[in-house]
C-alpha cells in the first residue's frame, strides 16, 4: 500500500456509508473533506481558549490572538508571500475577489480602461468585474480558448494595450481542469506595463500544487480554505503590500480602525485594515492545521498523486462508449475531469452515481459562459484529492456503465 492509500484513515467522514456503499467522494473542486487534525484544532479553540482577538488583556484573548496571527504567518509561508502583512483573511475566494473589484477596481478604473479575463473564468471572477465595468465605464476583453481547452496566449498578447489595467485569470479551471500559464500571463502584462494589476484565482491551484506568489509575480492571489482541507468561512487574499496600502477598506467597523472621532476615522495597518469586525478565528486555526497537514505530505507529492489518478481516469473512462471528456490532455490539466455521456443528463448521472455511494458534480460548474461556448448546458465532473485512489475510478466506471443500462 502507498502512503496515499493510508490517508483516508485521517478523515472521519471516510467511514460514512451512502446507500449502504462506502463513500467515494469525487467533488473536491467544490469542497474537500476535513482531516481529524483540522477538526481538533477548531474544537480546541472552542473548548480551551475561546475569546475574541486583539481586544483583551487576558489569557484567553492573548492565546486566541497568538493563534490567529500564527495562521497569517502560516499562509504567508505556504504561498511564499514577502510578509504576513500581505495576507488578508476573507470569507472565501468570492469575497476576496469582490474586495479587489470594489476596493481597487472601483477606485482606480475609469472610462475606457480595459480588464482582461479569460473564457474559462468562474462566475466569482467574471461577475464582480462585470459589475465594476458597468460602474466605471471600463471594458472587459476575454482571452479566447484554443480547441484543446487551453488559453490562446498569442491572442492574449495582442489584447494587451495601453488601456489594459487589470488581468484576472484562473490558475486552474474548475470546469475543465486546464492549468493556465499564469506566470507567463503576468510576465507579458508587466512587460507591457509594470502598473497592470495581475490577479490569479488560485482556488483550484493552491490546494493541489506548489504556488509561489513571488515566482509568479502576480499582484494578487485569492483562494479558499475549504478547498484545501480547511473549514468553510475562510478565504485568503494575498497582495503586494504597496498595493494594499493604497487601497481603501472594503468593509468598515471594529478592529480595522486606528482612531475614531465623531468627525473622522483613521484606519489600521495591514492586514487589519481589511479585516473588519470579529474575524473567523476558529476557521483560521483550522486553516493553519490544514496547511501543516498538506505541508507534511508535500505539495509536489500531492500533485504527482493527482496526475497519476488523472491519467488513469482518462484511460479508464475513455473506454466507455458515448463518453466525451472536455478540456486538454492530462499533461495540461489538474485532477478535474469534465465529461458528458451521450443521451444522459449530468444531473441524472449524479443521482445514479449517488446510489453507488459516489459523490460527483453535474451542471455548469459556475461557468455558464464557458458551457455556452462549448455548445453544452453542463457536464458531469469528477475531481480528485489526496484521499482518492484508482479503485475509486474503477467504481466510477462501473457506475457509469450502470447509468447506460438504466437509460438504454
Amino acid at each position: 500500500m502507498t502512503h496515499f492509500e493510508h490517508i483516508k484513515e485521517d478523515f472521519p467522514i471516510s467511514r460514512r456509508k451512502i446507500h449502504g456503499k462506502r463513500l467515494v467522494y469525487l467533488d473536491n473542486a467544490a469542497t474537500t473533506q476535513k482531516p481529524s487534525v483540522v477538526l481538533q484544532a477548531m474544537d480546541r479553540f472552542y473548548l480551551v481558549f475561546n475569546a475574541n482577538v486583539h481586544r483583551g488583556a487576558n489569557t484567553l484573548a492573548e492565546e486566541a490572538t497568538i493563534g490567529y496571527e500564527q495562521a497569517h504567518h502560516a499562509v504567508a509561508k505556504f504561498v511564499n508571500a514577502k510578509s504576513w502583512k500581505e495576507v488578508i483573511f476573507t470569507k472565501n475566494t468570492t469575497e476576496a475577489m469582490n474586495l479587489l473589484a470594489y476596493s481597487w477596481g472601483l477606485n482606480f478604473l475609469k472610462q475606457g480602461d480595459e480588464i482582461i479575463l479569460s473564457q474559462l473564468e468562474h462566475h466569482s471572477s467574471l461577475v464582480p468585474w462585470q459589475q465594476i465595468a458597468k460602474k466605471t465605464g471600463a471594458k472587459i476583453l476575454y482571452i479566447p480558448l484554443l480547441d484543446d481547452g487551453t488559453l490562446n496566449l498569442i491572442a492574449y498578447k495582442n489584447l494587451l494595450s495601453k488601456n489594459t489595467k487589470v488581468v484576472c485569470v484562473a490558475h486552474v479551471s474548475n470546469a475543465l481542469g486546464t492549468i493556465n500559464d499564469v506566470k507567463t500571463i503576468a510576465k507579458l502584462a508587466h512587460g507591457k506595463n509594470k502598473d497592470i494589476i495581475c490577479i490569479v484565482d488560485g482556488a483550484q491551484s493552491v490546494p493541489h500544487m506548489k504556488v509561489d506568489v513571488q515566482d509568479l509575480d502576480c499582484d494578487f492571489l485569492v483562494f479558499s480554505g475549504h478547498k484545501m482541507l480547511g473549514p468553510t468561512g475562510i478565504g485568503c487574499l494575498i497582495g503586494k503590500q504597496h498595493l494594499l496600502e493604497i487601497m481603501p477598506p472594503f468593509l468598515y467597523g471594529g478592529d480595522m480602525i486606528s482612531e475614531v472621532t465623531f468627525e473622522e476615522t483613521t484606519f489600521n495597518e495591514l492586514p487589519w485594515k481589511f479585516e473588519a469586525g470579529t474575524p473567523p478565528i476558529a476557521e483560521a486555526l483550522g486553516l493553519k492545521a490544514a496547511i501543516d497537514y498538506l505541508t507534511n505530505i508535500g505539495m509536489g507529492n500531492i500533485q504527482k498523486h493527482e496526475q497519476e489518478l488523472t491519467r488513469y481516469a482518462h484511460k479508464i473512462l475513455s473506454e466507455i462508449p458515448g463518453l466525451k471528456i472536455f478540456g486538454p490532455s492530462t499533461e495540461k490539466k489538474s485532477g478535474v475531469i469534465s465529461f458528458t455521456l451521450e443521451g444522459i443528463h449530468p444531473h441524472d448521472i449524479s443521482t445514479i452515481l449517488d446510489r453507488h455511494g459516489i459523490i460527483i458534480r453535474g451542471g455548469h460548474h459556475c461557468a455558464m459562459p464557458l458551457m455556452n461556448l462549448l455548445g453544452i448546458t453542463g457536464t458531469s465532473r469528477i475531481s480528485f484529492y489526496i484521499y482518492n485512489t484508482k479503485e475509486d475510478i474503477d467504481l466510477v466506471k462501473k457506475a457509469l456503465l450502470d447509468c447506460q443500462r438504466v437509460f438504454k
